[in-house]
């Protein structure tokens, strides 16, 4: 029951918060630490779920961050640019060995370390040292763990993601993930995902190393970014989630072209499901799907599902336009339940400016001819008959508000439409089964006035 009362008061705080989190514009850009050096170290800390939980995990921790340095789940996304000289010092404060490796990534040298281990050197607990060098050969998106025991301390959390951005890459006027156009994109987003089973955490916390077993491993929690749904819609850096820094709420306007750097950073395969329409997937584990570079992504997939494996990694490309709809979405004739006049636009649509007098109605960006002016395709029923929702604009048209009763809405600020993208393996949607919740966020197609971050959209 405290868990069921837990789950519900942080998805009230959410309803609360949603409205100045959209409202402000959130972020639509990954928050990285940028290179080439990196200082880093390995921490104990607590994270919390949704179902009430607070588990002991390990972490790496920025060193250089500002204020208090403490681990985070996952490690920092480490930003740097291909042809860069990376150099990665690691400073272990647990109290067993621990290291890093870069799958991916080609000459990596360790130097410092306190005992070589099976993949590479480690650091000694208690204050070891290590640094890692290699360089940044290929453009793309990665994913970096420990090579000490991999099987256990990637569970326990110490992993994280590492993009290499192109040669030519401009964070304004060329954004793209690789070479190629391609790559080209508006926003991009952060998906990593991983899994916990709670009592390897906490048969680790109370140093019960002899009696933790992976052979009988059974998660009973998931995650996008390290955290579970709901709070992976909560503000980047949220206060209550000190450990948990990253969010994921994925924001475009029609039209935009959206980039997902997908990561598989635990040892279950994730079903990843994108509602509303395909992904094209243009690149796996930092390689474009290309058979001659000059071809661009010629090899590229669509799909609505990626099956996400351990240690993967894969950069998709993600557009609506609304097209194919058969009703204008835009609202340009507003009027539900009845045909635009034959004169369309004409004085007889809702849709007219202040003096009452059509001067022209325009195609918006990205819309579709053919579903311009076309009415709502069905007469909603009345408002005594519906049960709303708190995403609910209270209008079946884009970027339009409609009356709502009191106390309903109020999370949906500029009138968007919301997608659900989640794993397709129903077992991951809950949070130590309490629905909903676990490896599962909220996709917003806003209108083309709303603010969002980050980006060079409409």
């Amino acid at each position: 029951m405290n868990k069921i009362l837990n789950q519900s008061a942080k998805t009230g705080l959410l309803i609360i918060l949603a409205a100045s989190f959209f409202g402000s514009s959130a972020p639509a850009s990954i928050m990285t630490v940028k290179g080439p050096a990196f200082t880093l170290s390995a921490r104990e800390g607590y994270i919390t779920t949704p179902d009430g939980g607070a588990y002991y995990m390990w972490g790496y921790a920025n060193d250089n961050a500002m204020g208090m340095v403490m681990m985070q789940y996952p490690g920092p996304t480490l930003e740097v640019n291909q042809g860069d000289m990376v150099t990665i010092t690691l400073t272990n404060y647990l109290e067993v060995p621990v290291s890093m490796v870069f799958p991916g990534q080609t000459g990596v040298a360790a130097s410092g370390g306190d005992s070589n281990g099976l993949l590479t050197q480690e650091a000694a607990p208690a204050g070891g040292t290590v640094t890692y060098t290699f360089t940044a050969t290929h453009a793309g998106t990665y994913l970096y763990h420990s090579g000490t025991n991999p099987a256990l301390q990637i569970e326990m959390g110490l992993f994280g993601a590492l993009i290499v951005r192109p040669t030519g890459y401009d964070p304004m006027m060329d954004k793209r993930a690789y070479d190629h156009a391609d790559s080209a994109y508006d926003y991009e987003y952060l998906f990593l995902f991983s899994e916990m089973d709670p009592r390897i955490h906490e048969m680790a916390e109370c140093g019960m190393w002899s009696q933790i077993s992976l052979t009988d491993y059974w998660p009973v929690l998931w995650f996008i970014n390290g955290r579970c749904a709901p709070d992976v819609m909560l503000p980047d850096h949220y206060p209550l989630l000190p450990h948990q820094p990253y969010s994921c709420i994925p924001r475009m306007h029609p039209g935009d072209r959206m980039l997902l750097r997908i990561l598989g950073g635990g040892r279950d395969l994730h079903p990843f499901h994108t509602h509303g329409n395909n992904f094209l997937q243009i690149a796996r584990d930092g390689r474009l799907l290309s058979s001659n570079p000059a071809l661009g992504a010629n090899l590229a997939l669509s799909d609505f599902t990626l099956a996400t494996a351990p240690g993967m990694t894969a950069d998709c490309i993600f557009t609506w336009t609304g097209e194919g709809l058969d009703w204008d979405i835009y609202g340009h004739q507003q009027d539900i339940d009845n045909e635009p006049t034959g004169d369309f636009p004409g004085p007889g649509d809702v849709d007219h400016n202040s003096n009452g007098v059509f001067d022209s109605v325009p195609l918006e960006p990205h819309e579709d001819p053919a579903d311009h002016g076309k009415p709502f395709p069905v007469q909603l029923p009345d408002q005594k008959a519906l049960t709303f929702g708190a995403m609910y604009s209270g209008s079946p048209f884009l970027g339009a508000m409609g009356s709502l009763p009191p106390g309903e809405g109020g999370m949906n600020v500029y009138g968007g439409y919301m997608f659900m993208w989640h794993s397709h393996n129903e077992k991951e949607m809950v949070n130590y089964d309490i629905f909903p919740g676990g490896l599962m966020t909220m996709m917003f197609v806003e209108p083309p006035h709303a603010p969002i971050e980050g980006g060079m959209g409409h």
